[in-house]
């Protein structure tokens, strides 16, 4: 049992850095009671690794034999998560809901693909980034949004 940890040390690293970071990042969007948590971002995040390894292994078990290209899997990633947003996004009467938690998936797969390269500084720095956007912005866009929904309803009276 031990050897097996030896052997796949660096996975193991990798995988669990992927899922720490996702579930960071969906413990803020479960306090502010979204519907993409902490599961759904750590296996965002953890399949954006997982899929990332594989291709290196691809890469150094056929390196380019027989016209395997291992970074098509990494690309293919993006289009993965791209519909997976996409269904979190909604239209309720004339306002798009989710944008924030499709794109919160999005860079989350992106911090995945980090760690599984190895980029842990990558990953991490990111990580931060978006939890400072996802809080500290947010601090300075509800007041922004409170006189732009103000000025509306004037606009809408004077109508």
């Amino acid at each position: 049992m031990f050897q097996f940890f030896t052997q796949n040390s660096e996975i193991i690293v990798r995988l669990t850095m992927a899922v720490g970071l996702g579930l960071l990042i969906g413990g803020e969007r479960i306090l502010v009671r979204k519907e993409a948590g902490m599961k759904t971002h750590a296996l965002v995040s953890l399949g954006a690794a997982v899929f990332i390894v594989i291709s290196e292994m691809i890469a150094l078990k056929y390196g380019g034999a027989g016209g395997l290209d291992p970074s098509r899997i990494a690309s293919q990633i993006i289009v993965g998560i791209g519909f997976l947003g996409a269904g979190s996004i909604i239209l309720q009467g004339n306002r798009l809901l989710g944008l924030t938690t499709a794109s919160g998936l999005w860079v989350t797969a992106g911090i995945g693909m980090a760690a599984g390269f190895g980029f842990y500084s990558l990953a991490l720095i990111s990580t931060v980034l978006v939890l400072f956007v996802l809080v500290i912005v947010y601090k300075f866009e509800a007041p922004i949004r409170k006189i732009s929904d103000d000025k509306d309803k004037q606009n809408s009276s004077l109508n």
